[in-house]
């Protein structure tokens, strides 16, 4: 392409300019080769004639196409040059604000002097996978490709940061180790990330300081080495530093500041601790005065230090070595004040004695103050033959003193470092590492000196080591596509850099001046000029004979050699050092032991410290090495890093500043130029424009330039060919491309030409298309002129014939206009008249016709009426009619009935009557006179039994007898007293125990008849209550419609309130659990170290694993069967399982509660019957109440003495025996005795409580029998005197009733018999109605006690949610340390409560062992009674009876076989292997287990099972935690666990969806609404995990698919030109990670869907899972389209709405909609539509901010600053336009985030899902081998 065609008209050129570097302009006539002016047009429309022809003026640099201005990747631009990338960083850091730019491997940032929200964790999270070339440049894109290529590559890497002062590069380092700590965290959890980013505010403290260009600058250069492990984690870190500012200690420049440290100090000098320091304001001290300003804006140095503290802490120094660092740091600010005085003689000076800053100096670092003060005056010179002391000069002292400081400065920031890199180490094996180089940039200034020359020097060498690299990737890039290469010509700087280091280069020389005694600065300078001037880099001033010039790659610079050797030689006299080493300061001593001051090291220099090699320590010699001057030793750790560097993949980050007055988004050109220049970016553009720098993938290539193709070769199917064919017709020189494997490499400008060819056919179509279009246009408007032509022409004409007809017209009008006047005066007369007489004749017959139609009406309005009243008369004759029949009916009938009522009573009397009534009631005397029957038989043979008995007695009565008699004979007095008295207490007893036998009849009376009216009292209240209710209902539904708009925005609000408050408790719960995690790995940490741990085989207490404590089910009863357990685990085990204390803890608290409310009760009862035992009784007959207290009196005797002793008693001997009989397991003879013993046990226990039953019932049967028969005889008598005393005639008609009734029951009761049977019944059914009342108290006091203990359980929650809060407050440190501090309280209590329990078991053991031999005894005696009786018919009836239950649904299992059951239901099984039968079958089987121990009342077997159950689940996700599949099976199955624990649980609320079956099948025994609790909790962590992992494997897919996936092929070749992906870290073929499409998203989904379908888990959870994929698909891809440039176009916005829309549809498909799902990709929805909106007028902005409700203004911006066009066509969105929408959204209250939080989690909904499935029919499969379970 030429040059004519190159500079043609309306081209755009760059032309210098003085001020902004760089000008646009614009070509006005075509440039001709040989025109030596060229015809310009500036941005003001001024003119400009500019030179071009000579070498000075070449012709001025082409401007790329508007297209490719902002591209985030400055070798993609078309033209590389200066000014195009000048320009390019200006558009985007002015125009888009974006600070960072790529330019090949290099990342230009750009000091935006703001606070960016670009530096979040959800930024971290949307860079952390992602490839480079992906995302918007970024440092986190940067760190993410080198933490990449270090797990690919398994190569160690480097990032370099440099740059000017204030340019930004701390904050870079800063932000790059912040994500590898973010990514790459420790896995052992020592926080090791946390270390490394903790030293940044000590580093910055002691080594920044404020200059004229930064507040926060770097004096020092450091590179920091992350060490990672084999699975790249963080494990270490090492710090080396480079040439600290030493100088700054005692001098600065105006309106700079020393080190932060000191400042600090002094603003804290007022605090208690550091009073010691003796330190005052910055102001009061020369070293940190000299700047004359020592306050930095919006900076605190009191806070600093506060986090200067904190960080020394995190890293390990202890407070003692904070406060000596602190009184050396303060002692360097009082040697700067100690005052030298000169002589008069001028050659001597000395201090003052009382100089107060010595003193405070010598006192802080514990030195002798006379020798300090004589040394620093005097100095020792030694020679061959004397030693002697020499006086120095005032000049000489204060510069001795002043080295002195910034010796002691130097060395302990060198120790500080040492103790930083000491913190950071670690004993693992390093496998890989990250460096961060964080170094200064190139530095020129008016004067310069030692430190410029060596910060240039050490820019030389990296630049050099940069040009090498970037050469060395571009001749890899095209031996990777296979093109031919030619040698680049790149710069070198090895000239220069051989200049300062090669052999008498000018550090030799420097060096070799140091060594001469009487060496000056001058004479070095003059041995520069001689020997070097005839080099190339080497220039002398002009103007001056101490100066010399390096031309170094980035500028000349003029240094001074003023000071040059003394900084060099950095000399400190040996005298002030070895006080200094006699210091009584630990750490003063230890800071200049070794034999290291003689000529002092700087901190660079140190081997020990630059060398990460500990293996190989430099040898500690004391003559060379510490003769080496400052420049060798900077040299020497130069090469070791270089060597360092070299040996890793190195990524630059080039920080660029840009203005020198540190505001906001202020662009300085010159700044950035001069900048760009010296960082070698500039280079980096030459190397890449030398080559091919534009790339284009051949699919890229074909959709971008296929405008320029025929149609012919648009058919080829082969693009790479088709692609070639077209270059090579459109580019002739075939040097200007080449074609690689995967792209097409072009010469600078040739993309520029390609585009212009694209324009020009775009334009070419364009103009041939509005030509066809203004042709057919004008032909339409020709064709219109014509006819209205031609219709004006025809309208004329005839508008002229019609006025010649007209004038021919008028004339003979006029003579027939005579003859016409009158025949028209008659007709309009005769019209007239006929006019009229139409209208009259109109009207009549009108009214006629109304006339009929109204007599019509009316007639038919008559019959109406007739109709109506007729019927009216006929219903109504009907009516009386009907009811003077019914009337007459009424009478008739209750005549007959009368009549019939009379004969009924006739015979009512009559015994036939009598006995068909009591037809039915024979069958029953019958079968109850075969009772007694057999009771008598019973009867009779108890009476032989005491008859034996009796005879028994008196044989012995006979030997007691004789006895005495015998014993009368010995002693006759003694034993008769003593008898006698002994029988007078036992009638004195006997007395008693009636006396209070009545008293508690009486009692209990009392109580009941109170119990009776409080019970109606209740009834009454719930009948107000339901009342009540009715009535509010009522009131609500008629309120309803005026309130609903009210009650639906609270309905919603206290919802919204709800979900916060259950996200909160998720979030509380999901933390609870990382912190069990971290409590667990801990555990694992200390695990060998000696001293008390827990096993975790032996934990099975779920308060372990839950925020519940495990607490007894049993709601009444002692600790008996907490000590049941701690004997059947052992005190060893116990005190290691830590629910068993707990359950024992709060169930005594318990239990002392509920005593407590008990005795109160029991006060106020006995206060109430006292009060009430005055009043009158209620009327219940004198047989009711007899009867109830013959009941209660026998049912009281039997139960005190019999139930609770026997069977407390038989249970103590039943776990005595099982004690035993485990201590002897291996005797099988025992075994089998203990198992008989215990069936004979049992059976003996069921045969005790039948008998008790049948003899209460016999017993009030008898007592009644014999009261009735008292009462019979006053039956007549009292109905008599009722008879007389009642006078009213109601009850003179009971008593006619009663008398009936009186004579009726003498008839029925002639033989008794009947009476009796009859007496006996109403007996039972008083029993039976005082056993529900009975029932009905029990079950009042068990709702109460739940009601108290639900209490409890809240108060324990709250308490529990506190220390959850307070735990999530704590910092890391301080939360281990209160755990730990309550770990210690919690032990002493546990074992104060072991103690109390190891007392409890010895008493009761031994008690035990007393009682165990008595029971053996008794059994035996039951045994052989029961042997030789005969059951009786009676107690097989009832046995039968007690049998006849519904025990189905239920597992039965022993105890020694619940870890099989756990290991076979949990541990091993496979979700497949369940997969063809009931849906959570492990979950049914699990609650039948349950069921059968609450049937059996087994609450430890309930504990151990849930317990054990949970724990395994907890195991099994966690080793498969990245299983999709397992994760969902246990979360169907703990769901459908909670679902069947509340279903079978016996609430109501739970119960009305079961059936009657399900019903019978609830638990019995237990409450497990605290296992619920821990249940549900489980549920939410298991959703949240399922969640994770659905995440994770959705990750890769969702931006590919979302965003780059052509799902619509029309808009293939619409994407914007040049912003394709850069060639990343990874190569994508086929297939892999780019492969992903919209179809594959949507079957990942589907695949979820159906796992979940088919593990049975419920449809509101499976909603909610796939509505937190929704959010995670809408997060990722709105992060991802708000950090890529590339994706912010009009087409992907068509794509993101396709896209959507498919979603949309698979969600209607799997019946999904209803879930919410949709609503959370309404911001990406938002954000389409946005880039498919017009964005021009102000119309446009207000339908953008009425429609992006949900996307904050931060994301709208910056969506539009992001905005691609298409293609030139398109316009840009201008600054205005984003300037009014920030103008209208200003108001809006909203998140001032950027991007949407990835890790967000809605909270989770459990709705309970009863299931119809019966659990009897539940089959349990073989291929689960529980054969050990048993269906009961």
């Amino acid at each position: 392409m030429s040059v004519t065609e190159l500079y043609s008209k309306y081209t755009r050129v760059w032309i210098p300019d003085p001020e902004d570097v760089w000008k646009a302009a614009e070509i006005i006539r075509d440039y001709k080769e040989g025109d030596s002016i060229l015809h310009l047009k500036l941005e003001d429309e001024s003119t400009l004639e500019y030179a071009v022809g000579s070498k000075d003026k070449p012709l001025p640099f082409l401007r790329n196409p508007d297209i490719l201005v902002g591209e985030n990747d400055l070798t993609a631009l078309s033209y590389l040059h200066e000014p195009a990338v000048l320009h390019n960083l200006k558009v985007r850091f002015l125009e888009s604000n974006h600070i960072y730019t790529y330019c090949g491997i290099v990342l230009v940032a750009i000091n935006p002097y703001d606070q960016l929200q670009i530096y979040g964790e959800e930024v971290i999270n949307a860079y952390s996978g992602q490839n480079m070339g992906d995302m918007d440049p970024h440092i986190f894109a940067v760190a993410e490709e080198a933490y990449k290529q270090m797990a690919r590559d398994e190569k160690n890497q480097s990032i370099i940061v440099s740059g000017e002062s204030g340019a930004g590069k701390t904050v870079s380092a800063k932000y790059a180790m912040r994500f590898f700590a973010s990514v790459g965290g420790s896995a052992s959890e020592t926080n090791v990330e946390e270390k490394v980013l903790a030293s940044s505010p000590i580093m910055e403290a002691i080594g920044n300081a404020k200059t004229t260009r930064n507040d926060n600058s770097s004096r020092f250069g450091k590179y920091i080495q992350i060490g990672f492990d084999r699975r790249y984690h963080i494990i270490g870190a090492n710090m080396r530093t480079y040439l600290l500012e030493k100088s700054r200690v005692v001098f600065q420049a105006e309106e700079e500041r020393n080190y932060h440290i000191f400042y600090q100090l002094c603003a804290s000098s007022s605090l208690q601790e550091f009073k010691d320091l003796t330190l005052t304001s910055a102001e009061d001290f020369t070293y940190t005065s000299l700047g004359e300003n020592i306050f930095i804006e919006g900076v605190n140095d009191a806070e600093d230090l506060v986090k200067t503290r904190e960080a020394l802490t995190m890293l390990g120094v202890k407070d003692a070595h904070q406060m000596s660092i602190f009184k050396i740091i303060a002692s360097i600010l009082h040697l700067g004040n100690v005052g030298i005085v000169s002589e008069r003689d001028g050659e001597s000076c000395h201090i003052n004695r009382d100089d107060t800053h010595l003193q405070h100096f010598c006192r802080l670092l514990g030195i002798e103050q006379e020798q300090m003060e004589h040394w620093l005056c005097r100095r020792k010179l030694v020679t061959t033959s004397e030693t002697y002391v020499k006086n120095m000069q005032h000049a000489q002292a204060v510069n001795a003193r002043d080295a002195l400081a910034k010796h002691i400065y130097a060395h302990l920031f060198d120790w500080i470092v040492d103790h930083v890199n000491k913190a950071l180490h670690t004993t693992s094996k390093q496998h890989s590492f990250i460096g961060v180089l964080d170094i200064y940039g190139f530095e020129t200034f008016e004067i310069n000196s030692f430190e410029q020359f060596c910060i240039n020097y050490a820019n030389e060498k990296l630049q050099q080591q940069f040009n090498s690299h970037v050469f060395k990737l571009e001749q890899e890039e095209y031996m990777k596509e296979q093109i031919p290469w030619t040698l680049i010509d790149y710069y070198d700087n090895q000239p220069c850099i051989d200049l300062i280091e090669a052999k008498l280069g000018i550090l030799d020389l420097l060096d070799e001046e140091c060594k001469v005694p009487k060496g000056t600065d001058l004479n070095w300078a003059q041995k520069l000029y001689s020997k070097h001037s005839v080099s190339e880099h080497f220039e002398k001033p002009r103007m001056s004979n101490s100066s010399f010039i390096v031309v170094h790659f980035a500028d000349k610079v003029e240094y001074q050699s003023d000071g040059f050797l003394e900084k060099n030689r950095d000399t400190v006299y040996e005298e002030q050092i070895n006080i200094l080493k006699a210091s009584q300061s630990q750490l003063v001593a230890d800071l200049f032991q070794g034999g290291k001051e003689v000529a002092v090291p700087p901190s660079s220099g140190k081997a020990s410290r630059v060398n990460v090699r500990p293996a190989k320590p430099l040898p500690k010699g004391h003559n060379r090495d510490h003769r080496k001057t400052v420049g060798t030793q900077f040299r020497n750790s130069l090469h070791l890093l270089m060597e360092t560097l070299n040996a890793t993949t190195p990524h630059y980050v080039r920080c660029i500043k840009p203005n020198d007055f540190k505001e906001a988004f202020i662009f300085d050109a010159k700044r950035a130029v001069q900048q760009l220049r010296a960082c070698g970016v500039l280079e980096t553009i030459r190397i890449s424009a030398a080559g091919y720098p534009s790339r284009w993938t051949y699919p890229d290539f074909y959709s971008r330039y296929r405008v320029l193709m025929t149609k012919k070769e648009m058919t080829i199917a082969d693009k790479k060919l088709v692609c070639k064919n077209l270059l090579e017709t459109l580019v002739k020189d075939p040097d200007k491309f080449q074609f690689g494997k995967t792209k097409i490499f072009f010469r600078a400008g040739q993309v520029a030409y390609l585009e212009k060819l694209r324009a020009d056919k775009f334009r070419y179509a364009c103009i041939k298309i509005q030509k066809t279009v203004r042709g057919w246009l004008q032909r339409i408007r020709y064709r219109k002129i014509r006819k209205t032509t031609i219709t004006l022409q025809r309208y004329g004409r005839g508008y002229l014939a019609r006025r010649y007809a007209e004038r021919l017209r008028l004339t003979r009008a006029a003579l027939i206009c005579q003859k016409r006047y009158r025949m028209v005066q008659v007709r309009r007369e005769y019209l007239k008249t006929r006019r009229a007489v139409v209208t009259i004749q109109a009207f009549a017959r009108g009214m006629f016709i109304r006339r009929i139609y109204q007599e019509f009406m009316l007639h038919h309005k008559a019959m109406i009426i007739q109709k109506a009243v007729r019927g009216w008369l006929v219903r109504k004759k009907y009516r009386r009619a009907r009811y003077a029949a019914i009337v007459i009916q009424c009478f008739y009938r209750r005549v007959r009935a009368k009549r019939q009522l009379k004969q009924l009573k006739i015979e009512a009397r009559s015994a036939q009557h009598l006995k068909n009534l009591n037809v039915g009631m024979e069958n029953k005397i019958v079968q109850l006179q075969k009772k007694m029957d057999n009771k008598t038989n019973e009867y009779k043979t108890q009476n032989q039994q005491l008859l034996v008995v009796n005879t028994s007695l008196g044989s012995e009565v006979d030997k007691l007898q004789k006895e005495l008699q015998t014993l009368r004979q010995q002693g006759p007095g003694t034993q008769v007293v003593s008898l006698q008295d002994e029988l007078e207490r036992l009638r004195a007893e006997l007395q008693e125990a009636h006396a209070q036998r009545k008293l508690m009849e009486l009692e209990f009376s009392n109580e009941k008849h109170d119990l009776e009216k409080r019970v109606e009292e209740l009834e009454k209240e719930i009948s107000l209550l339901k009342k009540d209710k009715e009535e509010m209902n009522r009131r609500i539904q008629t309120s309803a419609p005026v309130k609903g708009g009210d009650a639906s925005q609270k309905e919603s609000r206290i919802q919204a309130e709800l979900d916060e408050e259950r996200q909160r408790y998720q979030n509380l719960l999901k933390e609870f659990s990382r912190l069990e995690q971290r409590y667990e790995n801990l555990q694992d940490e200390i695990k060998f170290q000696p001293g008390h741990r827990r096993n975790p085989s032996n934990q099975s207490s779920l308060g372990s694993d839950s925020n519940f404590p495990s607490i007894s089910m049993s709601e009444v009863g002692d600790t008996d069967d907490t000590i049941q357990q701690v004997e059947e685990m052992g005190i060893e085990k116990a005190a290691m399982d830590l629910s068993v204390f707990l359950k024992l803890q709060k169930r005594v608290r318990e239990l002392e509660q509920e005593r407590k409310k008990l005795q109160t009760h029991l006060e106020k009862v006995e206060d109430l019957n006292k009060l009430k035992g005055n009043e009158t009784r209620s009327s219940t007959s004198e047989e009711d109440i007899n009867a109830d207290l013959a009941y209660n009196s026998l049912k009281r005797q039997e139960l005190e003495t019999e139930n609770k002793k026997l069977k407390n008693d038989l249970n103590e001997l039943r776990k005595a025996v099982a004690n035993k009989a485990s201590d002897n397991s291996s005797s099988n003879e025992l075994q089998d005795s203990y198992s008989v013993l215990l069936n004979q046990l049992k059976e003996a226990n069921d045969e005790l409580e039948v008998r008790k039953e049948e003899v209460l019932v016999l017993k009030t049967q008898i007592v009644n029998t014999t009261r009735q028969q008292e009462n019979t005889i006053h039956i007549n008598s009292n109905d008599v005197s009722e008879k007389t005393n009642n006078k009213k005639p109601v009850n003179a008609v009971d008593t006619v009733e009663s008398k009936n009734r009186a004579q009726d029951w003498g008839y029925l009761n002639e033989d008794g018999e009947l009476g009796l049977a009859y007496q006996g019944l109403k007996q039972v059914a008083r029993l039976l109605e005082d056993q529900l009342k009975t029932q009905s108290r029990q079950h009042n006091d068990e709702l109460e006690a739940l009601h108290t203990q639900i209490e409890l359980m809240r108060c324990d929650l709250e308490k529990k949610q506190e220390m959850l809060n307070n735990f999530s407050t704590l910092s890391p440190e301080a939360l281990v340390e209160f755990s730990i501090e309550q770990e210690l309280k919690r032990l002493t209590n546990d074992n104060l409560d072991l103690k109390e329990i190891k007392e409890k078991l010895e008493k009761n053991e031994r008690k035990l062992k007393k009682q165990l031999a008595i029971y053996m005894k008794k059994v035996k005696e039951f045994e052989v009674t029961q042997a030789s009786r005969s059951r009786p018919e009676l107690h097989r009836q009832v046995t039968v009876q007690r049998k006849d239950k519904d025990f189905e649904g239920m597992l039965e299992y022993y105890k020694e076989d619940e870890a099989l059951l756990v290991k076979s239901l949990v541990t091993d099984m496979k979700p497949n292997a369940v997969s063809a039968t009931v849906p959570c079958l492990p979950a049914y089987i699990l609650f039948m287990c349950i069921r059968h121990a609450d049937y059996i009342n087994d609450d430890q077997k309930v504990h151990s099972l849930l317990t054990s159950t949970i724990n395994a689940i907890k195991k099994v996700l966690k080793k498969n935690s990245e299983d999709f599949e397992t994760t969902s099976f246990w979360l169907a199955n703990t769901s459908r666990l909670l679902h069947c624990l509340k279903q079978y649980s016996g609430e109501e609320a739970f119960m009305t969806q079961n059936s009657g079956k399900q019903n019978e099948h609830c638990l019995k025994n237990f409450d497990l609404a605290e296992y619920r609790q821990v249940v549900s909790d489980l549920s939410i962590q298991i959703y949240q995990q399922l969640v994770r992992v659905a995440e994770a494997i959705m990750q890769p897919m969702i931006v590919s698919a979302m965003l780059e996936s052509e799902s619509i092929p029309s808009l293939a070749g619409m994407k914007p030109m040049g912003y394709r992906n850069r060639s990343s870290s990874f190569d994508c073929e086929d297939g892999g990670p780019a492969g992903y499409t919209l179809q594959a998203l949507k079957r990942q989904l589907g695949q979820f869907h159906t796992t979940m379908a088919d593990h049975g888990m419920d449809p509101e959870i499976c909603q909610q899972v796939i509505r937190q994929l929704f959010y995670s698909i809408n997060a990722v891809s709105l992060n991802n389209l708000l950090l890529r440039k590339d994706a912010c176009s009009w087409s992907t916005g068509m794509q993101l709405r396709y896209n959507i829309s498919q979603l949309e549809e698979w969600l209607r498909e799997k019946n999904l909609h209803q879930g919410g799902s949709i609503t959370t990709v309404e911001p990406l929805i938002q954000a389409a539509q946005l880039l498919q909106m017009k964005k021009k007028t102000s119309q446009d902005a207000e339908a953008i901010c009425s429609l992006c409700s949900t996307l904050s203004l931060q994301q709208i911006v910056k969506i539009l600053n992001l905005y691609t066009p298409l293609n030139e066509f398109e316009e840009r969105v201008t600054v205005s336009f984003i300037r009014d929408i920030q103008n209208r959204l200003q108001d809006r209250i909203e998140n001032n985030q950027l991007l949407v939080d990835t890790k967000h989690t809605f909270p989770v909904l459990f709705p309970y899902t009863p299931s119809a499935l019966s659990l009897e029919t539940v089959h349990i499969p073989a291929s689960l081998n529980l054969d050990f379970l048993t269906r009961v």
